[in-house]
Protein backbone atom coordinates (compact mmCIF):
# COMPACT_ATOMS: atom_id res chain seq x y z
CA UNK A 1 0.00 0.00 0.00
CA UNK A 2 1.31 3.63 -0.71
CA UNK A 3 -0.65 4.80 2.32
CA UNK A 4 -1.99 3.14 5.34
CA UNK A 5 -5.49 2.78 5.95
CA UNK A 6 -6.00 5.24 7.64
CA UNK A 7 -4.19 7.45 5.48
CA UNK A 8 -6.22 5.95 2.53
CA UNK A 9 -9.56 7.16 4.02
CA UNK A 10 -9.03 10.20 5.64
CA UNK A 11 -7.61 11.63 2.36
CA UNK A 12 -11.05 10.32 0.72
CA UNK A 13 -13.38 11.93 3.18
CA UNK A 14 -11.38 15.27 3.31
CA UNK A 15 -11.57 15.16 -0.44
CA UNK A 16 -15.74 14.52 0.44
CA UNK A 17 -15.64 17.34 3.16
CA UNK A 18 -13.62 19.45 0.76
CA UNK A 19 -16.46 19.11 -1.82
CA UNK A 20 -19.36 20.01 0.80
CA UNK A 21 -17.89 23.32 1.07
CA UNK A 22 -15.82 22.55 4.60
CA UNK A 23 -11.38 23.91 4.51
CA UNK A 24 -8.80 21.91 4.55
CA UNK A 25 -8.25 23.03 8.26
CA UNK A 26 -11.29 21.10 9.48
CA UNK A 27 -10.90 17.74 11.15
CA UNK A 28 -11.48 15.03 9.70
CA UNK A 29 -11.92 12.26 12.73
CA UNK A 30 -11.14 9.03 12.03
CA UNK A 31 -10.55 5.99 14.44
CA UNK A 32 -11.24 2.11 14.78
CA UNK A 33 -14.23 1.15 15.39
CA UNK A 34 -14.76 -0.03 18.94
CA UNK A 35 -16.85 -2.41 18.42
CA UNK A 36 -17.74 -4.87 15.01
CA UNK A 37 -21.23 -3.96 14.55
CA UNK A 38 -19.95 -0.13 14.27
CA UNK A 39 -17.70 -1.39 11.23
CA UNK A 40 -13.82 -1.33 11.24
CA UNK A 41 -13.64 2.44 11.11
CA UNK A 42 -16.00 5.27 12.11
CA UNK A 43 -16.04 8.81 11.22
CA UNK A 44 -17.26 11.48 13.29
CA UNK A 45 -17.44 14.83 11.32
CA UNK A 46 -20.03 14.68 9.99
CA UNK A 47 -21.98 16.29 13.20
CA UNK A 48 -19.24 19.44 12.97
CA UNK A 49 -19.31 19.75 9.82
CA UNK A 50 -23.32 20.08 10.04
CA UNK A 51 -23.26 22.78 12.11
CA UNK A 52 -20.37 24.74 10.53
CA UNK A 53 -22.40 24.46 7.49
CA UNK A 54 -26.30 25.07 9.61
CA UNK A 55 -27.48 21.76 8.00
CA UNK A 56 -28.82 18.33 9.34
CA UNK A 57 -25.71 16.18 10.47
CA UNK A 58 -27.67 13.05 9.03
CA UNK A 59 -28.25 15.11 5.39
CA UNK A 60 -24.03 15.90 5.54
CA UNK A 61 -23.29 12.56 6.36
CA UNK A 62 -25.50 11.10 3.60
CA UNK A 63 -23.62 13.21 0.87
CA UNK A 64 -20.38 12.18 1.76
CA UNK A 65 -21.42 8.68 1.79
CA UNK A 66 -22.21 9.07 -1.29
CA UNK A 67 -18.82 10.80 -2.53
CA UNK A 68 -17.37 8.19 -1.14
CA UNK A 69 -18.82 4.72 -1.86
CA UNK A 70 -17.00 4.67 -4.85
CA UNK A 71 -14.02 3.23 -3.53
CA UNK A 72 -12.82 -0.24 -4.27
CA UNK A 73 -11.39 -0.54 -0.57
CA UNK A 74 -14.59 -0.24 1.28
CA UNK A 75 -17.24 -2.78 0.97
CA UNK A 76 -19.92 -0.84 3.00
CA UNK A 77 -21.08 3.11 4.39
CA UNK A 78 -23.57 2.88 7.07
CA UNK A 79 -24.85 6.13 9.11
CA UNK A 80 -25.85 5.64 12.63
CA UNK A 81 -26.88 8.25 15.40
CA UNK A 82 -26.97 11.78 14.44
CA UNK A 83 -24.17 11.38 11.54
CA UNK A 84 -21.35 8.91 12.62
CA UNK A 85 -20.20 6.99 9.54
CA UNK A 86 -19.07 3.48 9.92
CA UNK A 87 -16.66 2.07 7.08
CA UNK A 88 -16.40 -1.76 6.85
CA UNK A 89 -13.53 -2.30 4.37
CA UNK A 90 -14.10 -4.83 1.45
CA UNK A 91 -12.52 -8.58 2.24
CA UNK A 92 -10.95 -8.52 -1.15
CA UNK A 93 -9.08 -5.76 -0.15
CA UNK A 94 -7.66 -6.77 3.06
CA UNK A 95 -6.88 -10.30 1.23
CA UNK A 96 -5.26 -8.14 -1.41
CA UNK A 97 -3.08 -6.13 1.11
CA UNK A 98 -1.90 -8.79 3.35
CA UNK A 99 1.70 -8.74 2.48
CA UNK A 100 4.61 -8.28 4.72
CA UNK A 101 6.01 -5.50 2.62
CA UNK A 102 2.83 -3.80 2.75
CA UNK A 103 1.86 -4.73 6.44
CA UNK A 104 5.55 -3.22 7.40
CA UNK A 105 5.91 0.05 4.83
CA UNK A 106 5.06 2.74 6.64
CA UNK A 107 4.41 5.86 4.61
CA UNK A 108 5.93 9.92 5.66
CA UNK A 109 5.63 13.21 3.94
CA UNK A 110 9.32 13.59 4.64
CA UNK A 111 12.37 12.58 6.54
CA UNK A 112 13.24 14.16 9.88
CA UNK A 113 16.19 14.74 11.54
CA UNK A 114 15.23 13.70 14.99
CA UNK A 115 17.47 14.22 18.08
CA UNK A 116 16.96 12.13 21.59
CA UNK A 117 18.36 12.92 25.03
CA UNK A 118 17.79 10.27 26.80
CA UNK A 119 19.37 8.02 29.53
CA UNK A 120 21.88 10.73 31.19
CA UNK A 121 23.32 8.54 33.46
CA UNK A 122 25.44 10.31 36.96
CA UNK A 123 29.31 9.68 36.19
CA UNK A 124 31.44 8.47 38.85
CA UNK A 125 28.68 6.24 40.16
CA UNK A 126 26.56 2.88 39.06
CA UNK A 127 23.58 3.44 37.28
CA UNK A 128 20.52 3.12 39.54
CA UNK A 129 16.98 2.13 38.82
CA UNK A 130 16.15 5.77 38.13
CA UNK A 131 17.82 5.81 34.75
CA UNK A 132 15.43 2.70 33.87
CA UNK A 133 12.71 4.32 32.09
CA UNK A 134 14.44 6.92 30.84
CA UNK A 135 17.19 5.06 28.93
CA UNK A 136 14.21 1.99 27.42
CA UNK A 137 11.84 4.55 26.42
CA UNK A 138 14.23 6.55 24.83
CA UNK A 139 15.63 3.55 23.16
CA UNK A 140 12.36 2.61 21.96
CA UNK A 141 11.94 6.30 20.67
CA UNK A 142 15.48 5.80 18.80
CA UNK A 143 14.46 2.41 17.42
CA UNK A 144 11.02 3.46 16.05
CA UNK A 145 11.95 6.75 14.31
CA UNK A 146 15.17 4.68 12.44
CA UNK A 147 12.17 2.11 11.52
CA UNK A 148 10.04 5.05 9.67
CA UNK A 149 13.11 6.07 7.86
CA UNK A 150 14.28 9.33 10.00
CA UNK A 151 17.79 10.13 10.51
CA UNK A 152 18.35 9.69 14.63
CA UNK A 153 21.08 11.19 16.59
CA UNK A 154 20.97 9.73 20.14
CA UNK A 155 22.39 12.29 22.96
CA UNK A 156 23.30 10.37 25.86
CA UNK A 157 23.80 13.97 27.81
CA UNK A 158 26.15 13.32 30.81
CA UNK A 159 27.19 15.51 33.92
CA UNK A 160 31.11 14.87 33.26
CA UNK A 161 31.80 19.13 34.83
CA UNK A 162 31.42 21.20 37.35
CA UNK A 163 31.85 21.19 41.62
CA UNK A 164 31.14 17.17 41.64
CA UNK A 165 34.49 16.49 39.44
CA UNK A 166 36.32 19.02 41.78
CA UNK A 167 35.51 17.40 44.67
CA UNK A 168 36.10 14.36 43.13
CA UNK A 169 39.82 15.29 42.61
CA UNK A 170 40.44 16.85 45.58
CA UNK A 171 40.05 13.60 47.52
CA UNK A 172 41.70 11.65 45.17
CA UNK A 173 44.56 13.71 44.78
CA UNK A 174 44.90 13.68 48.98
CA UNK A 175 44.64 9.76 48.64
CA UNK A 176 47.39 9.60 46.31
CA UNK A 177 50.07 11.92 48.81
CA UNK A 178 49.09 9.20 51.07
CA UNK A 179 50.78 7.06 49.32
CA UNK A 180 47.99 4.53 49.24
CA UNK A 181 47.49 2.33 46.53
CA UNK A 182 44.40 3.07 44.57
CA UNK A 183 42.33 1.12 42.55
CA UNK A 184 40.60 2.26 39.62
CA UNK A 185 37.09 0.46 40.22
CA UNK A 186 33.69 2.12 39.50
CA UNK A 187 32.87 1.39 42.99
CA UNK A 188 36.05 2.60 44.40
CA UNK A 189 35.10 6.22 42.24
CA UNK A 190 31.83 6.22 43.69
CA UNK A 191 32.86 5.76 47.51
CA UNK A 192 35.62 8.58 47.02
CA UNK A 193 32.46 10.88 45.82
CA UNK A 194 30.33 9.69 48.78
CA UNK A 195 33.30 10.73 51.19
CA UNK A 196 34.48 13.73 48.94
CA UNK A 197 30.61 15.09 49.34
CA UNK A 198 30.96 14.99 53.09
CA UNK A 199 33.92 16.72 53.20
CA UNK A 200 32.87 19.15 51.14
CA UNK A 201 30.09 19.98 53.37
CA UNK A 202 31.75 19.43 56.66
CA UNK A 203 35.52 20.92 56.06
CA UNK A 204 36.02 24.56 54.40
CA UNK A 205 39.53 23.82 53.10
CA UNK A 206 38.65 21.01 51.35
CA UNK A 207 35.69 22.47 49.41
CA UNK A 208 38.44 25.47 48.71
CA UNK A 209 40.53 22.92 47.07
CA UNK A 210 37.65 21.38 45.22
CA UNK A 211 36.77 24.89 43.92
CA UNK A 212 39.90 25.49 42.76
CA UNK A 213 40.29 22.35 41.01
CA UNK A 214 37.36 22.90 38.99
CA UNK A 215 39.28 26.35 38.30
CA UNK A 216 42.06 24.62 37.02
CA UNK A 217 40.06 22.06 34.98
CA UNK A 218 38.25 24.31 33.56
CA UNK A 219 41.91 25.80 32.79
CA UNK A 220 42.77 22.74 30.95
CA UNK A 221 45.46 22.05 33.47
CA UNK A 222 47.01 18.85 32.44
CA UNK A 223 47.14 17.05 35.53
CA UNK A 224 43.56 17.30 36.30
CA UNK A 225 42.21 16.74 32.83
CA UNK A 226 44.43 13.20 32.64
CA UNK A 227 42.52 12.31 35.94
CA UNK A 228 39.33 13.67 34.89
CA UNK A 229 39.71 11.73 31.82
CA UNK A 230 40.50 8.34 33.93
CA UNK A 231 37.49 8.97 35.89
CA UNK A 232 34.99 9.84 32.82
CA UNK A 233 36.14 6.81 31.25
CA UNK A 234 35.54 4.11 33.93
CA UNK A 235 32.08 5.55 34.46
CA UNK A 236 31.57 5.75 30.80
CA UNK A 237 32.92 2.09 30.04
CA UNK A 238 30.34 0.81 32.99
CA UNK A 239 27.57 2.55 31.77
CA UNK A 240 28.19 0.89 27.77
CA UNK A 241 27.91 -2.71 29.87
CA UNK A 242 24.58 -1.94 31.03
CA UNK A 243 23.54 -0.68 27.92
CA UNK A 244 24.35 -4.26 26.68
CA UNK A 245 23.34 -6.22 28.60
CA UNK A 246 19.90 -3.96 28.06
CA UNK A 247 20.13 -4.34 24.17
CA UNK A 248 20.23 -0.29 24.06
CA UNK A 249 21.80 1.66 20.93
CA UNK A 250 23.47 3.86 22.67
CA UNK A 251 27.25 3.55 22.04
CA UNK A 252 29.96 5.46 24.03
CA UNK A 253 30.38 8.12 21.23
CA UNK A 254 26.96 9.16 21.80
CA UNK A 255 27.48 10.57 25.62
CA UNK A 256 28.20 13.82 24.67
CA UNK A 257 28.74 15.57 28.21
CA UNK A 258 28.41 18.69 29.36
CA UNK A 259 32.24 19.47 29.40
CA UNK A 260 31.28 19.28 25.17
CA UNK A 261 29.77 22.85 25.06
CA UNK A 262 31.85 24.45 28.44
CA UNK A 263 33.22 26.99 25.17
CA UNK A 264 29.87 27.79 23.93
CA UNK A 265 28.77 28.74 28.02
CA UNK A 266 30.08 32.46 27.77
CA UNK A 267 28.32 33.23 24.78
CA UNK A 268 24.94 32.04 25.37
CA UNK A 269 25.11 34.11 28.31
CA UNK A 270 26.25 37.12 26.18
CA UNK A 271 23.87 36.97 23.88
CA UNK A 272 20.76 36.25 26.10
CA UNK A 273 22.00 39.17 28.47
CA UNK A 274 22.25 42.06 25.65
CA UNK A 275 19.36 41.23 23.74
CA UNK A 276 17.60 41.84 27.03
CA UNK A 277 16.00 38.10 27.27
CA UNK A 278 18.04 37.63 30.78
CA UNK A 279 18.51 40.09 33.29
CA UNK A 280 21.04 40.95 35.97
CA UNK A 281 19.69 40.38 39.38
CA UNK A 282 21.73 41.27 42.23
CA UNK A 283 24.67 39.86 40.49
CA UNK A 284 22.70 36.33 39.31
CA UNK A 285 21.77 36.30 35.31
CA UNK A 286 17.96 35.36 35.26
CA UNK A 287 15.60 34.61 33.12
CA UNK A 288 11.68 35.92 33.97
CA UNK A 289 8.72 34.37 32.25
CA UNK A 290 5.38 36.06 31.22
CA UNK A 291 2.25 33.89 32.20
CA UNK A 292 1.90 33.38 28.70
CA UNK A 293 5.16 31.64 28.58
CA UNK A 294 4.41 29.89 31.49
CA UNK A 295 1.28 29.24 33.93
CA UNK A 296 0.85 32.33 35.88
CA UNK A 297 1.60 30.99 38.97
CA UNK A 298 5.02 29.62 38.18
CA UNK A 299 7.66 32.71 39.53
CA UNK A 300 11.06 31.12 39.55
CA UNK A 301 13.60 32.38 37.47
CA UNK A 302 16.19 30.50 35.10
CA UNK A 303 19.34 31.13 36.27
CA UNK A 304 21.81 30.94 33.75
CA UNK A 305 25.04 32.32 35.60
CA UNK A 306 25.64 32.80 39.73
CA UNK A 307 26.83 35.72 40.99
CA UNK A 308 30.51 34.21 40.99
CA UNK A 309 30.39 33.61 37.62
CA UNK A 310 29.72 30.29 37.64
CA UNK A 311 27.49 28.74 34.91
CA UNK A 312 24.34 25.90 35.90
CA UNK A 313 22.66 23.07 34.30
CA UNK A 314 20.14 25.66 32.42
CA UNK A 315 23.03 27.36 30.65
CA UNK A 316 24.10 23.78 28.98
CA UNK A 317 21.02 22.65 28.28
CA UNK A 318 20.75 25.90 26.60
CA UNK A 319 23.73 25.14 24.75
CA UNK A 320 23.18 21.78 23.64
CA UNK A 321 20.01 22.40 22.39
CA UNK A 322 21.22 25.75 20.24
CA UNK A 323 24.11 22.89 18.99
CA UNK A 324 21.29 20.39 18.21
CA UNK A 325 18.85 22.74 16.24
CA UNK A 326 22.09 24.78 14.46
CA UNK A 327 24.80 22.35 13.96
CA UNK A 328 22.68 19.08 14.15
CA UNK A 329 19.89 20.45 12.27
CA UNK A 330 16.94 18.50 13.71
CA UNK A 331 13.93 18.99 13.07
CA UNK A 332 12.24 17.13 16.05
CA UNK A 333 14.35 17.30 19.25
CA UNK A 334 12.76 14.58 22.20
CA UNK A 335 14.03 15.09 25.60
CA UNK A 336 13.18 11.64 27.78
CA UNK A 337 13.24 12.99 30.91
CA UNK A 338 11.62 12.71 34.39
CA UNK A 339 8.57 14.31 34.72
CA UNK A 340 9.71 16.10 37.80
CA UNK A 341 11.88 17.87 35.77
CA UNK A 342 8.79 19.71 33.88
CA UNK A 343 9.83 23.28 34.83
CA UNK A 344 13.00 23.03 34.26
CA UNK A 345 12.29 22.12 30.41
CA UNK A 346 9.14 24.31 30.41
CA UNK A 347 11.35 27.39 30.96
CA UNK A 348 15.00 25.86 28.68
CA UNK A 349 11.88 25.50 25.78
CA UNK A 350 10.57 29.07 26.80
CA UNK A 351 13.54 30.45 26.01
CA UNK A 352 14.74 29.20 23.12
CA UNK A 353 11.69 30.04 21.85
CA UNK A 354 12.12 33.80 22.67
CA UNK A 355 15.45 34.14 21.89
CA UNK A 356 14.33 32.87 18.34
CA UNK A 357 16.67 30.03 18.02
CA UNK A 358 13.94 27.44 16.77
CA UNK A 359 14.01 26.73 13.36
CA UNK A 360 10.73 26.88 11.29
CA UNK A 361 8.78 23.78 12.37
CA UNK A 362 11.61 22.73 14.43
CA UNK A 363 9.57 20.79 17.27
CA UNK A 364 10.60 20.46 20.97
CA UNK A 365 9.34 17.37 22.79
CA UNK A 366 9.46 16.56 26.96
CA UNK A 367 8.56 13.18 26.87
CA UNK A 368 8.28 13.08 30.48
CA UNK A 369 7.90 9.60 32.62
CA UNK A 370 6.71 8.77 35.95
CA UNK A 371 8.50 7.01 38.63
CA UNK A 372 8.79 3.28 39.35
CA UNK A 373 7.63 1.92 42.69
CA UNK A 374 8.22 -0.47 45.39
CA UNK A 375 5.37 -2.56 46.62
CA UNK A 376 4.73 0.09 49.38
CA UNK A 377 3.93 2.42 46.74
CA UNK A 378 7.17 4.53 47.28
CA UNK A 379 10.29 5.25 45.25
CA UNK A 380 11.87 1.75 44.68
CA UNK A 381 14.88 0.94 47.14
CA UNK A 382 16.45 -1.52 49.32
CA UNK A 383 14.60 -2.15 52.49
CA UNK A 384 17.70 -0.02 53.88
CA UNK A 385 16.42 3.06 52.15
CA UNK A 386 19.42 3.09 49.46
CA UNK A 387 19.17 3.47 45.91
CA UNK A 388 18.79 -0.05 43.96
CA UNK A 389 21.65 -0.44 41.56
CA UNK A 390 20.42 -1.16 37.82
CA UNK A 391 22.84 -4.30 37.17
CA UNK A 392 21.40 -5.71 40.72
CA UNK A 393 17.77 -4.85 39.57
CA UNK A 394 18.39 -7.13 36.17
CA UNK A 395 20.21 -9.84 38.03
CA UNK A 396 16.68 -10.49 40.60
CA UNK A 397 15.01 -10.42 37.52
CA UNK A 398 17.51 -12.86 35.37
CA UNK A 399 17.61 -15.00 38.49
CA UNK A 400 13.79 -15.57 38.68
CA UNK A 401 13.65 -15.92 35.25
CA UNK A 402 15.78 -19.15 35.50
CA UNK A 403 14.00 -20.81 38.10
CA UNK A 404 10.52 -20.42 35.84
CA UNK A 405 13.14 -21.93 33.23
CA UNK A 406 14.12 -24.99 35.45
CA UNK A 407 10.58 -25.40 36.78
CA UNK A 408 9.71 -25.39 32.84
CA UNK A 409 12.88 -27.73 31.59
CA UNK A 410 14.76 -29.00 34.02
CA UNK A 411 15.78 -31.50 31.39
CA UNK A 412 17.89 -28.31 29.45
CA UNK A 413 21.99 -27.90 30.20
CA UNK A 414 22.25 -25.06 32.22
CA UNK A 415 23.61 -23.29 29.70
CA UNK A 416 20.78 -23.32 27.57
CA UNK A 417 18.43 -22.20 30.52
CA UNK A 418 21.19 -19.31 31.45
CA UNK A 419 20.79 -17.85 28.06
CA UNK A 420 16.52 -18.21 28.09
CA UNK A 421 16.34 -16.94 31.42
CA UNK A 422 18.95 -13.76 30.41
CA UNK A 423 16.25 -13.44 27.33
CA UNK A 424 13.37 -13.80 29.47
CA UNK A 425 14.54 -11.62 32.95
CA UNK A 426 15.30 -8.61 30.97
CA UNK A 427 12.36 -8.43 28.39
CA UNK A 428 10.54 -9.06 31.41
CA UNK A 429 11.83 -5.67 33.23
CA UNK A 430 11.76 -3.68 29.55
CA UNK A 431 8.53 -4.85 28.42
CA UNK A 432 6.55 -3.96 32.26
CA UNK A 433 8.05 -0.38 31.81
CA UNK A 434 7.34 0.50 28.48
CA UNK A 435 3.46 -1.72 28.82
CA UNK A 436 2.57 1.15 31.17
CA UNK A 437 1.36 5.01 30.18
CA UNK A 438 4.70 6.29 30.69
CA UNK A 439 3.30 9.74 32.33
CA UNK A 440 2.26 7.23 35.56
CA UNK A 441 4.24 5.45 38.07
CA UNK A 442 3.93 1.70 38.08
CA UNK A 443 4.96 -1.07 40.58
CA UNK A 444 7.52 -3.23 40.26
CA UNK A 445 6.61 -6.58 40.85
CA UNK A 446 8.94 -9.28 39.15
CA UNK A 447 6.00 -12.30 39.72
CA UNK A 448 3.29 -10.08 37.74
CA UNK A 449 6.36 -9.42 34.78
CA UNK A 450 7.46 -13.02 34.61
CA UNK A 451 3.75 -14.56 34.38
CA UNK A 452 2.85 -16.43 31.18
CA UNK A 453 -0.33 -14.94 31.34
CA UNK A 454 -1.61 -11.67 30.81
CA UNK A 455 0.18 -8.39 28.90
CA UNK A 456 3.58 -9.88 30.02
CA UNK A 457 6.35 -10.17 27.87
CA UNK A 458 6.62 -14.31 28.51
CA UNK A 459 3.02 -14.37 27.12
CA UNK A 460 4.05 -12.54 23.87
CA UNK A 461 6.78 -14.44 23.43
CA UNK A 462 5.54 -17.67 23.91
CA UNK A 463 2.73 -16.50 20.93
CA UNK A 464 6.13 -16.09 18.95
CA UNK A 465 6.96 -19.66 19.80
CA UNK A 466 3.82 -21.05 19.30
CA UNK A 467 4.33 -20.37 15.31
CA UNK A 468 8.01 -20.80 15.27
CA UNK A 469 7.14 -24.65 16.92
CA UNK A 470 4.26 -24.70 14.37
CA UNK A 471 6.89 -24.38 11.23
CA UNK A 472 9.43 -26.82 12.58
CA UNK A 473 7.39 -29.29 13.78
CA UNK A 474 6.30 -29.61 10.06
CA UNK A 475 9.80 -28.78 8.29
CA UNK A 476 8.60 -26.08 6.71
CA UNK A 477 10.28 -22.41 6.05
CA UNK A 478 8.15 -19.92 7.97
CA UNK A 479 10.14 -17.44 5.64
CA UNK A 480 8.84 -18.70 2.47
CA UNK A 481 4.80 -18.39 3.61
CA UNK A 482 3.22 -15.16 3.96
CA UNK A 483 3.75 -14.15 0.28
CA UNK A 484 0.73 -15.46 -1.75
CA UNK A 485 -3.12 -14.30 -1.45
CA UNK A 486 -4.46 -15.30 1.99
CA UNK A 487 -8.09 -16.10 2.30
CA UNK A 488 -10.27 -15.24 4.74
CA UNK A 489 -12.80 -18.05 5.37
CA UNK A 490 -14.02 -16.61 9.40
CA UNK A 491 -14.38 -13.58 11.09
CA UNK A 492 -11.70 -14.95 13.21
CA UNK A 493 -9.45 -14.59 10.09
CA UNK A 494 -10.81 -11.28 8.94
CA UNK A 495 -9.92 -9.82 12.54
CA UNK A 496 -6.41 -11.00 13.00
CA UNK A 497 -5.70 -9.59 9.12
CA UNK A 498 -7.28 -6.16 10.10
CA UNK A 499 -5.02 -6.43 13.06
CA UNK A 500 -2.09 -6.85 10.81
CA UNK A 501 -2.57 -4.25 8.53
CA UNK A 502 -3.07 -1.74 11.45
CA UNK A 503 0.34 -2.00 12.31
CA UNK A 504 1.82 1.04 10.30
CA UNK A 505 -0.99 3.34 11.45
CA UNK A 506 -0.45 2.36 15.07
CA UNK A 507 3.60 3.31 14.41
CA UNK A 508 2.63 6.87 13.01
CA UNK A 509 0.50 7.07 16.12
CA UNK A 510 3.26 6.13 18.27
CA UNK A 511 5.63 8.83 16.66
CA UNK A 512 3.50 11.25 17.03
CA UNK A 513 2.80 10.82 20.74
CA UNK A 514 5.83 9.43 22.10
CA UNK A 515 3.51 6.32 23.97
CA UNK A 516 5.76 2.95 23.67
CA UNK A 517 2.97 1.33 25.39
CA UNK A 518 1.12 2.18 21.63
CA UNK A 519 3.25 -0.52 20.34
CA UNK A 520 2.65 -3.34 23.65
CA UNK A 521 -1.14 -3.23 23.92
CA UNK A 522 -1.03 -3.65 19.61
CA UNK A 523 1.63 -6.70 20.17
CA UNK A 524 -0.76 -8.05 22.79
CA UNK A 525 -3.72 -7.96 21.21
CA UNK A 526 -2.34 -9.19 17.94
CA UNK A 527 -0.80 -12.07 20.36
CA UNK A 528 -4.27 -12.81 22.01
CA UNK A 529 -5.87 -12.44 18.38
CA UNK A 530 -3.37 -15.03 16.66
CA UNK A 531 -3.94 -17.40 19.94
CA UNK A 532 -7.81 -17.20 19.02
CA UNK A 533 -7.31 -17.53 15.97
CA UNK A 534 -5.07 -20.86 16.31
CA UNK A 535 -7.82 -22.22 18.73
CA UNK A 536 -10.69 -21.73 17.10
CA UNK A 537 -8.91 -22.38 13.04
CA UNK A 538 -7.36 -25.90 12.80
CA UNK A 539 -4.16 -24.41 10.75
CA UNK A 540 -2.66 -27.90 9.39
CA UNK A 541 -6.33 -29.17 8.59
CA UNK A 542 -8.73 -28.97 5.12
CA UNK A 543 -7.59 -28.68 1.91
CA UNK A 544 -4.09 -27.33 0.66
CA UNK A 545 -5.06 -24.23 -0.30
CA UNK A 546 -6.84 -23.28 3.78
CA UNK A 547 -3.74 -24.65 5.18
CA UNK A 548 -1.08 -22.47 2.93
CA UNK A 549 -3.44 -19.44 3.65
CA UNK A 550 -3.76 -19.96 7.59
CA UNK A 551 0.60 -20.50 7.50
CA UNK A 552 0.44 -17.66 5.65
CA UNK A 553 -0.89 -15.17 7.82
CA UNK A 554 0.95 -17.04 11.11
CA UNK A 555 3.66 -16.30 9.10
CA UNK A 556 2.67 -12.80 8.83
CA UNK A 557 1.86 -12.83 12.63
CA UNK A 558 5.42 -14.22 13.91
CA UNK A 559 7.09 -11.36 11.68
CA UNK A 560 5.06 -8.41 13.13
CA UNK A 561 5.74 -9.53 16.71
CA UNK A 562 9.68 -9.79 16.11
CA UNK A 563 9.41 -6.85 14.04
CA UNK A 564 7.41 -5.29 17.61
CA UNK A 565 10.12 -6.69 19.77
CA UNK A 566 12.76 -5.40 17.60
CA UNK A 567 11.44 -1.98 18.11
CA UNK A 568 11.10 -1.99 21.51
CA UNK A 569 14.77 -3.47 21.89
CA UNK A 570 13.90 -7.21 23.59
CA UNK A 571 15.30 -10.12 21.82
CA UNK A 572 13.10 -13.26 20.81
CA UNK A 573 13.62 -16.77 21.43
CA UNK A 574 13.07 -19.88 19.42
CA UNK A 575 11.69 -22.26 22.04
CA UNK A 576 10.32 -21.14 25.76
Amino acid sequence: MEKTIIQRLELKFRDAFRCLGIADSFPVVLVPSSKNIFGDYQVNGAMAAAKNLGRNPREVAAEVVSFVSHDAAIAKLEIAGPGFINITLADTFISSALRLDNILRVPRERKLTVVVDYSSPNLAKEMHVGHLRSTIIGDVLVRLHEFLGNKVIRRNHVGDWGTQFGMLLAYFMELQQTGQEISWELKNLEEFYRKAKIRFDQDEAFATTARKFVTKLQAKDSTMMQLWRQFVQISLSHCQEVYERLQIKLEPNDAVGESFYNNSLPGVVMELTQRGIAVDDGGTKCIFFTPEELEAHVTTPFIIQKQDGGYLYATTDLAAVYDRIHNLNADLLLYVIDSRQSLHIRQLFATVRRAGWVKGSTAMVHVAFGTMLGNDNKPFKTRSGDTIKLTSLIDAAVAKAKKIVHQRHPDWSSERSDALAEILGIAAIKYADLSKNRIGDYVFNLDQMLAFEGNTAPYLLYAYVRIQSLFSKHGLAMQSHGTQEITLDSTVERALALHLLRFADMLLQTAKENFPHYICNYLYELAVMFMHFYETCPIMHGDAAIRDSRLGLAALVAQVLATGFSLLGIVITDSM
